[in-house]
């Protein structure tokens, strides 16, 4: 009998979606067996106005969530953090050029996720020029690289608060203060650091801050958009004035009471769980690069400020799909830092952004949790891709 065999599999790759919380669950059934399921909180009617009673309710939750100085209408609710991701870039881009019309110029780094990359052409074709922001080998953005960039001709700027796939933690309030002193807006995405690491947006001092509920065992479809008082933003999605016109469309009450039940479970204890989860971390990478072929993405580990529910490592002359597929049979998901495409493996562009070769990086493996792992599925984890790599 293999090791994978008669075991249910050991999700490490909660940075992909983490399995939803109990609290979250119970929110949705409660909402189904509620008279207000499929209720539209923007109807007049009394049960309509019960909805969007309720749907402000989630809002506060969430904007809690933001920072104690956040007001419930800086927030943008959404399908998801794609859409918020999109609205941001997009929108506050817009924005900034109607405001004041020299300002066609963005400036986005080179490490962040699809979701902002791939509306790169769209800025384009709508007249703006696009810079990207390169990273240090550590694999942040060092404030002073991004100060090259800046200019008055600089709309919005946008940098991730924390890398999906190495987990790396930029300096966002340093980068934010430049961008100002520049005239330009900044959007971050924490989609992956939010209620993993504290963040205040008001502290960070960023325009515009995206989250999304199924990285912090909320739903799936549904996430949130920051968008601070008086910031100028150009709509994506037109049609019945939801939302404070910012974005069109019968908001997911479900959802939202989900997304707010996980959040409010987890806030009051970020600090905490970061602790416990970076003695973990720290444990697994000491006892993967012990070995010879196996490397930390990002160089020292033990200097980065990073994630604490992630390990991003690489390891000489394998490839990551062979390493998943061997890790599966063993009863354990794990995801790559390259993505499979047309049949042929192509390196992760932030690995390659950091300077990691083509080799390397096609080598590389994810290891993500949060609270819910049991410390000893990382051990046994641990000896498993050890045995693996042993055996290569």
């Amino acid at each position: 009998m293999t090791a994978g065999q008669n075991r249910i599999p050991v999700n490490l790759d909660y940075a992909a979606s983490t399995p939803m919380r109990a609290e979250a669950r119970l929110a949705q059934r409660e909402y189904d067996d509620s008279e207000l399921a499929g209720v539209n909180p923007n109807s007049l009617h009394s049960l309509g106005r019960k909805a969007a009673a309720r749907l402000e309710v989630a809002r506060r939750e969430i904007a809690r969530s933001f920072g104690a100085r956040v007001r419930p209408s800086e927030i943008i609710l959404t399908n998801g953090g794609t859409e918020a991701n999109q609205l941001a870039l997009l929108g506050l881009a817009e924005g900034a050029r109607q405001r004041d019309r020299k300002r066609s110029r963005v400036i986005v780094s080179a490490i962040e996720h699809d979701s902002i990359l791939d509306n790169l052409p769209l800025l384009r074709a709508a007249g703006f020029t696009v810079d990207l922001v390169q990273p240090c080998r550590a694999g942040y953005i060092e404030p002073a690289t991004l100060v090259e960039l800046l200019g008055d001709d600089v709309a919005l700027v946008s940098i991730m608060v924390a890398n999906n796939e190495t987990g790396v933690v930029q300096p966002i309030r340093e980068l934010a203060a430049a961008a100002h002193a520049a005239g330009a807006l900044i959007h971050t995405d924490a989609i992956q650091g939010y209620l993993h690491i504290p963040l205040d947006v008001t502290e960070l001092g960023v325009d515009a801050m995206t989250v999304a509920a199924h990285k912090i065992g909320g739903p799936v479809a549904s996430g949130a958009l920051y968008l601070k008082n008086r910031t100028p933003l150009r709509p994506r999605i037109f049609g019945g004035g939801q939302e404070a016109g910012r974005r069109a469309g019968t908001q997911d009450l479900r959802t939202q009471l989900a997304f707010a039940a996980a959040a409010r479970t987890l806030a009051p204890h970020v600090a905490q769980e970061r602790a416990t989860l970076q003695t973990l971390s720290d444990k697994l990478y000491a006892t993967l690069t012990a070995h010879p072929r196996i490397h930390a993405t990002m160089g020292d580990y033990a200097q980065a400020d990073r994630l604490p529910g992630m390990v991003s490592i690489y390891i000489d002359g394998m490839d990551s799909e062979e390493l998943i597929i061997k890790l599966d049979a063993a009863g354990f998901e794990v995801s790559a830092g390259s993505a499979c495409s047309s049949g042929s493996m192509d390196p992760s562009h932030v690995l390659s952004a950091m300077g990691i070769g083509r080799e390397q990086a096609l080598g590389a493996l994810r290891i993500s949790f949060d609270d819910r792992v049991n410390p000893d599925d990382l051990d046994e984890f641990a000896q498993t891709l050890l045995t693996i790599v042993g055996a290569a």
